[in-house]
């Protein structure tokens, strides 16, 4: 399950080169070091991007980025596992891309000056609000079913949704704890409700 982006790889192509044009003369002839599922080896980026595409799921996720939390990049790597349709980054534009492990370039990437923005956005694409956090009124996660159409909503590190995120929230859920801390982060917890997501919606992933 782990890896980063050079951890994994293959060399050169051996024997005859492909002539699908999918397939990119460079990496052909160099090898593919990039952590890509063995199905997308050799590919052109845009050959993926527009295969991922083709499949991409009804959900989207949002993350709040007032203070430039440093976990937008795991959020954004874990939108592309689950392939979600978008990220939604709300407030300041820039974000710490590391910990995305360049996921961010198969992954489309929307920015939002704030979350009336994104509420009208979402309003406009028939999605649902749906605020991630634990907060009194929350309806717990394991109980329940995602809408298929809907925006993932995530706070900050720490403070958690802005008052304006929750209002702005539709439905609201929170992720069961047992122990000692009392959050749990951004990046964690959009892996949970992604796969929540996931469980209720998709079938299984291909070959």
């Amino acid at each position: 399950m782990g890896g980063d982006e050079l951890e994994v790889g293959v060399g050169p192509w051996v024997g005859d080169r492909p002539t699908d044009p999918r397939y990119d003369p460079e990496l052909l002839a160099s090898g593919d070091r990039r952590n890509v599922v063995d199905r997308y080896r050799y590919w052109r980026l845009e050959a993926v991007v527009a295969d991922l595409d083709r499949r991409r799921h009804d959900f989207h996720v949002a993350i709040e980025n007032w203070q430039h939390d440093f976990n937008i990049g795991t959020v954004v790597r874990n939108a592309n596992a689950f392939l979600a349709a978008q990220v939604h980054v709300v407030g300041r534009r820039r974000w710490n891309r590391r910990g995305a492990m360049v996921t961010d370039r198969y992954q489309h990437v929307r920015h939002h000056e704030t979350v009336d923005q994104l509420a009208a956005w979402a309003r406009e694409n028939d999605l649902v609000m749906v605020g991630i956090d634990n907060l009194p009124g929350a309806r717990p996660l394991e109980s329940a079913t995602l809408p298929r159409r809907c925006v993932l909503l995530f706070g900050q590190e720490g403070p958690g949704l802005s008052d304006a995120a929750r209002a702005g929230c539709e439905q609201m859920f929170s992720i069961a704890q047992y122990g000692s801390t009392r959050s749990i982060n951004a990046g964690v917890a959009s892996g949970i409700a992604m796969h929540a997501w996931i469980r209720s919606h998709a079938g299984p992933p291909p070959d």
